[in-house]
This record gives structure tokens, C-alpha cells and sequence, in this order.
């Protein structure tokens, strides 16, 4: 089974939501007419790193912007894994990725567990309790959010419940992106699976992000990558290549669990 994916790698305007939700439905009609089934957004793109303001810009329950998403995938009959954006949740604020299919019904909700202490997400953010496993369009997959892919661990449980397609969504800085390049091979090699990771470009007050949006096939071979403006990022995907790279290296049968 092939699909057509696109990345949406945007700028974004620091700490102003409705500019950016009119931006990206721009976005997401081109994306549409290029002949994208799946939709990537960036990591925070409703707001930025306005971590400071997040109490003001947060979205109650992230209620608004799952409407928003979902009328947008059931307006162009796409799915849309949603980035992450800013939510005033009951237990303090978080940031949270939602994936709508293109029938516009939210299947999956995940908050980020793994807080940057250098973006000071810590300081002002509550980590999720979600798990990141879902499923979509038939195809088991998992999303994680900018620096989850640095605990390997996390992202192989994802794989050893079935995991075909790893999304990745971030707002990573400009002077580690070969960090980010490198991760992501690994992730895909080591977990037999394709990794599509969506990354914002522009800065904001206190960084300068990397764009360089990519996927990565099971082989861990780059299929397409981004630059560093703003763009579209596109490629196809082949799912049929998961079960093949899985069955000439049986990783998971081999493991040796009763050691870690």
C-alpha cells in the first residue's frame, strides 16, 4: 500500500494563534492539491515556544483546534496528524499532538512526555501520560514530539506493538539539526519502520530553527528532505517495504528481552 504524504514545513508567528490557523489552512489546500493523503504539521505551530504566555494562548482542552483540524480534514478528505499545540488541560498546560483522520474524527491525543530543559518546558509545561501508539487509515503508527526521538527506548516500544509509521513533529533548532538528521536514521534503521518528521523553520525571540523536514524509508535511506524556507515537503510512501526489511532481518524475533 502506497500514500502520499506532506510535510508542512511553516514558519510560525510567535505567540498568535489566529494568524497561524489562517495561515495553515492555506497551507493545507496546497497541500491537498499537490496530492497529499496525509498532512504532518510542526511542533507547536499554533503558538510557537511562547511558553510564558501559555496560560493566556493555551486552547481549553485543545477543544478549538480539534474542531479546527477536523474541519479541515473533513473539508479536504485528508488526514491530518496535527503537530502539537498549546492546551490548557485539567492538570496544567501541555503540549499536545492531535491526529484527525480524513473523515475529520480525532484518533489519537498525545502530550508530550519528554520535557526540554533547555527550552525551559519544564518550568512552565506538564508532561503527558498518553500513550503513542495509533492507528490510521488501517496502518499502525506512533507520534512523538522534538525530543522524544532522543530515548531510543520510548520510540522501540512503539515499534514492538506493531508500528509501521513513526511521525515526528518538532520546532528543532537550527545549530543541532544534524543531531536531528542522524536520530531520525536511527529511529527508522533500528525500528525497521518509515519515520515521517515535520520540522518548523523561521526563529522566534530566542531561536533559530532548522527546517530540513524528512522521511525516512526502513532501510534508513532518506526518501525526500526539506531545506530550510518554507515549503512543502513531499513524498510517497510504500508500506509493503516495512514487512520486507522486517523479514530479512528478524530484529524483533531476535530480541532478548530477559536482558533489558
Amino acid at each position: 500500500m502506497k500514500k502520499k504524504v506532506a510535510m508542512i514545513q511553516m514558519d510560525v508567528t510567535y505567540g498568535d494563534p489566529k494568524v497561524n490557523f489562517n495561515r495553515l489552512s492555506k497551507w493545507v489546500m496546497d497541500a491537498v492539491q499537490a496530492g497529499a493523503e496525509i498532512i504532518v504539521l510542526p511542533e507547536l505551530w499554533d503558538t510557537g515556544y511562547d511558553l510564558e504566555r501559555f496560560d493566556v494562548l493555551a486552547d481549553k482542552n485543545a477543544k478549538a483546534t480539534t474542531e479546527f483540524l477536523s474541519d479541515l480534514a473533513n473539508q479536504w478528505n485528508v488526514a491530518i496528524v496535527g503537530g502539537s499545540a498549546a492546551e490548557q488541560a485539567d492538570d496544567g498546560m501541555k503540549n499536545t499532538m492531535l491526529v484527525v483522520n480524513e473523515e475529520g474524527n480525532l484518533v489519537h491525543k498525545y502530550s508530550k512526555l519528554h520535557l526540554f530543559q533547555l527550552m525551559d518546558e519544564h518550568l512552565h509545561l506538564t508532561k503527558g501520560e498518553d500513550h503513542a501508539d495509533f492507528e490510521l487509515d488501517g496502518v499502525p503508527s506512533a507520534g512523538f514530539i522534538c525530543y522524544d526521538i532522543r530515548f531510543p527506548e520510548w520510540i522501540r516500544k512503539s515499534a514492538v506493538n506493531g508500528a509501521k509509521v513513526m511521525y515526528v513533529v518538532a520546532e528543532w533548532p537550527k545549530q543541532r539539526i544534524d543531531h536531528w538528521r542522524t536520530l531520525l536514521q536511527a529511529r527508522a534503521i533500528e525500528n525497521q519502520c518509515y519515520v515521517i518528521a515535520c520540522n518548523r523553520v523561521g526563529s522566534d525571540p530566542k531561536n533559530e530553527f532548522g527546517g530540513m523536514s524528512l522521511v525516512v524509508d526502513p532501510w534508513g535511506d532518506i526518501v525526500t528532505e526539506g531545506g530550510h524556507e518554507e515549503k512543502i515537503v513531499l513524498a510517497e510512501i510504500d508500506l509493503d517495504k516495512v514487512d520486507e526489511v522486517r523479514g530479512k532481518i528478524p530484529i524483533f524475533q531476535d530480541r532478548q528481552e530477559e536482558w533489558y
